[in-house]
């Protein structure tokens, strides 16, 4: 005489039976798609918070150089200042601002120092490259914002009052572009170009996308001391009450 199985048994393995198919079928789907980006060797020194600030940085800086490239494109006489190239102005901007060299023509001027020697005009008009001036002053802004560090860890974190100024800072600039001009009346730099070819926001598009993330991670700073208190009273009442709660019929 054989043993029957019970119906209620026969139901519990087929659904772990179906469980693990489920698992099985998600594991080969996650090792079949590529990450778009491969792990870095500090992110596991960093938060979640750590690594959407860095993010975000990457991306405002990525944004700042298109602006460069577009505003040199329109005002060359500004990269033949000093250099031969606007892409050689470029690096020579961006190898100051990672190696913490000030530009000479700045005379240490950073942040937003950087951005008024940009368009200085009286009593004496800045000589140096102005959209260099301008990247410098913005970069600045950006670290200050990020904790002082081009690349948060748990040790660090978003300085909201920081990134708020930044944000505004960078807004004052886009008007500034569109709006100062020098003794002659001309725009001190050309931005936005409208012509027969069409219309180029890229400058006015790329520095509202900078100014959305700052006012981004500025609000999710404010939001995580916010949390902190709410966090701490929610695990203390689960903690001490969860066992009761649990007791409870529904």
């Amino acid at each position: 005489m054989s043993a029957s199985v019970p119906s209620t048994q026969l139901s519990r393995r087929a659904l772990l039976a179906a469980g693990m198919a489920a698992v099985a079928t998600a594991l080969a789907a996650c090792s079949s798609t590529e990450r778009a980006e491969p792990y870095g060797n500090n992110e596991w020194l960093q938060s979640g918070a750590n690594r959407i600030a860095n993010l975000a940085l990457r991306d405002n800086l990525q944004s700042i150089r298109r602006v460069q490239l577009s505003l040199y494109r329109r005002n060359p006489r500004e990269w033949r200042k000093w250099t031969s190239s606007p892409e050689e102005a470029t690096q020579r901007t961006w190898d100051a601002i990672l190696q913490d060299s000030p530009l000479p023509a700045l005379r240490g001027a950073t942040g937003i120092e950087a951005i008024r020697l940009a368009f200085e005009t009286q009593p004496k008009p800045y000589e140096g490259d102005r959209i260099a001036a301008l990247v410098v002053g913005w970069a600045t802004l950006l670290k200050q914002a990020n904790g002082g560090t081009w690349e948060q860890t748990m040790l660090d974190g978003i300085n909201a009052e920081n990134s708020y100024r930044a944000a505004r800072n960078v807004e004052i600039s886009l008007w500034l572009i569109s709006s100062r001009t020098g003794p002659d009346g001309q725009p001190l730099l050309l931005a936005t170009e409208i012509s027969d070819r069409g219309r180029n926001l890229l400058i006015d598009r790329e520095l509202s996308k900078v100014v959305a993330r700052l006012d981004l991670m500025a609000a999710q700073a404010d939001e995580k001391y916010r949390r902190a208190a709410l966090d701490f009273s929610q695990n203390w009442l689960l903690g001490n009450l969860g066992p009761f709660f649990s007791m409870v019929q529904r």
